[in-house]
């Protein structure tokens, strides 16, 4: 057990924890970015921790299966947290999954180049200028902030609540159905409007042929509204991190 003694524990201890987050944490996880790239930031933002964290625990003094537990609880708490930030972030993908629908552009997949996933071009259209604003203003920042707080409130060896970590992702699912929806309402509420009016006229003209009127009419208010909505996605960016402050268990 040298091999885990002093600070070689104490940075793999952090490593795992640091790994585990980027693995499911926006950004970091996406498969744009080499997965070299990827472990050279984690390696570099493990060493950066470790030479401000000192690791409680003595690794000369562990046995094979109380380091593998240790490491598990590290993985466990990354991985949680890492979850709650993704979820979060996936709401405005959601918001805008629901003004697709509304559009009748939900079967119009394209491959999405940032997670390697199908989605629909409305949406990642959003998604992007989230994304921009969200870099703009630092974000990626916090991401790294979370996870250097995190050995404050849980340090290497501790183990984390597991009705704390569930909670923390359960409410974070439900908050991002909550933000997809308030994102996408007024856009909603216009749909509706539209719906109504088109209701009216098959009433008043029953010999117009409201379905192949009413599609031109919803794609072009879609992507109207789409259009004026995309710059308000600034504010549901800082909305979004007050989001992360609350839910992440640090």
């Amino acid at each position: 057990m040298d091999i885990f003694a002093g600070k070689i524990f104490g940075f793999i201890m952090i490593m795992t924890r640091v790994g585990a987050f980027f693995a499911a944490s926006p950004i970091f996880s996406w498969e744009s970015i080499p997965n070299r790239t990827k472990v050279t930031v984690a390696i570099f933002m493990s060493l950066f921790i470790s030479s401000t964290v000192i690791c409680p625990i003595d690794g000369a003094n562990l046995s094979l299966i109380e380091a593998i537990i240790i490491m598990s609880m590290e993985i466990l708490y990354g991985l949680a947290m890492g979850f709650i930030a993704e979820f979060l972030f996936a709401s405005v993908k959601l918001g805008a999954r629901f003004i697709e629908r509304q559009m009748g552009l939900s079967m119009a997949n394209v491959l999405n180049p940032l997670s390697g996933e199908q989605g629909q071009p409305v949406g990642m259209i959003m998604e992007m200028v989230f994304i921009l604003y969200f870099l703009s203003i630092n974000g990626h920042h916090m991401f790294l902030m979370i996870i250097s707080k995190s050995y404050s409130s849980f340090p290497i060896g501790s183990i984390p609540s597991i009705g704390t970590l569930t909670e923390g992702v359960t409410v974070a699912g439900s908050t991002m159905l909550l933000l997809g929806l308030k994102m996408s309402t007024p856009i909603i509420a216009v749909f509706l409007l539209i719906l109504v009016s088109l209701a009216v006229m098959a009433r008043i003209a029953p010999e117009t042929n409201i379905l192949f009127l009413s599609m031109p009419i919803r794609i072009g208010a879609g992507l109207l509204m789409a259009g004026i909505y995309l710059p308000f996605i600034s504010n549901f960016a800082k909305e979004y991190a007050k989001w992360v402050d609350k839910l992440l268990p640090i």
